[in-house]
């Protein structure tokens, strides 16, 4: 698969999520105290990822 999400802890203890495509980190989270909150970001951003809109400040 080219692309996953994963889950994993930083330097100071907190759980993170990255988006990696084609093994490149795309994002990450903020830090989170419990996995449970990690995978619950996954689910926010698959859910509501997809209808989001676009802006450009450019």
């Amino acid at each position: 698969m080219a692309h996953k999400f994963e889950i994993y802890k930083d330097k100071a203890g907190e759980y993170r999520v990255r988006f990696k495509y084609n093994s490149e980190v795309m994002f990450s989270t903020e830090g989170y105290s419990s996995k449970d909150s990690a995978k619950k970001a996954i689910a926010s951003i698959q859910k509501n990822g997809p209808g989001a809109p676009t802006e450009d400040n450019s």
